[in-house]
């Protein structure tokens, strides 16, 4: 008994030795040549990959998925079909990676706002199915997105911002969807100073640390702060804690700074002011 082997550079006819129910043992292998030339050469050779990046945008959380792997026309295509189960999902522009990286090498993908990313790290091999992905949660939206992927040697071998204009129409789009059935939400009414004080929470888990650095301008601008009160907030490292220390700065001056704070809020950041629902009352910026 003989088994055809078929391979892409030729065939070849193999003796077997023994048959089981499942299996067919061959001793003496010919296999081609060429393939196991080839197979070998391709272990560590340097190949032109391509990064694709999706978002899924939650009312609270974003979902990136960015796919690694060898250039190839077909697989790209896969990626697409497979993208469209994915609700929200849309692709992103991003920059391809300026060299080629090594078949077979393993790579990280970091992201210093997101709580989780899976899986640690991606191998880069030639595959016939779905090519593999870094899936990512960040528990925020209306940020800007920072991307490093590292290589072997823990070097980084592609850097991204995706700043939060490519998605954040897709984020009220996606909050319109989510939002389907329920009532209606109404802004919320009384003093700026209770409004402000209602969405204190809220303001310091979402603004993203770009809007707290023109807020400060804004504020000193139009002096509800001085400029040593604005230079002890610029110290401040933490994101969340430079937020608290702005806002109950702000709520101890009462009912005008507030409502010059929400102004400066709608100007800089219309989407998070329309999140928060607060209105402001008689007080230009």
């Amino acid at each position: 008994m003989k088994i055809l082997h078929v391979e892409k550079h030729g065939v070849s006819l193999e003796e077997v030795h023994e048959v089981t129910r499942f299996h067919a043992k061959i001793l003496h292998p010919k296999f081609s040549a060429i393939s196991l030339i080839l197979r070998l050469l391709s272990w560590y050779v340097d190949v032109h990959c391509e990064l694709m990046l999706y978002l899924s945008v939650m009312k609270e959380t974003l979902i990136p998925r960015l796919y690694l792997f060898p250039s190839n026309p077909g697989q790209i295509l896969v990626v697409e079909q497979q993208e469209t189960k994915f609700q929200g999902s849309k692709r992103i522009p991003i920059t391809r990676p300026e060299r080629s990286f090594k078949l077979n090498s393993y790579f990280r993908l970091n992201i210093p706002c997101s709580t989780a990313i899976n899986p640690p790290r991606i191998h880069l091999i030639q595959r016939d199915t779905t090519p593999s992905f870094f899936k990512a949660v960040v528990k925020m939206t209306g940020i800007d997105i920072e991307m490093e992927l590292f290589g072997d040697d823990e070097r980084t071998v592609w850097k991204e911002i995706v700043s939060r204009d490519e998605y954040i129409s897709d984020t009220r789009s996606t909050s319109a969807v989510l939002g389907a059935g329920r009532p209606p939400e109404r802004s919320l009414t009384g003093s700026t100073k209770l409004q402000l004080r209602s969405v204190r929470t809220e303001f310091v888990k979402r603004v993203s640390r770009p809007v707290l650095n023109e807020l400060l301008d804004g504020l000193l601008q139009h002096t509800v702060i001085n400029q040593e009160e604005m230079e002890s907030v610029k110290v401040i490292a933490e994101r969340a804690e430079k937020a608290r220390d702005i806002i109950d700065m702000v709520l101890r001056k009462g009912t005008e700074s507030c409502s010059r704070m929400i102004n400066l809020l709608r100007e800089i950041d219309p989407y998070l002011w329309s999140m928060l629902q607060i209105n402001s009352v008689g007080v230009p910026t």
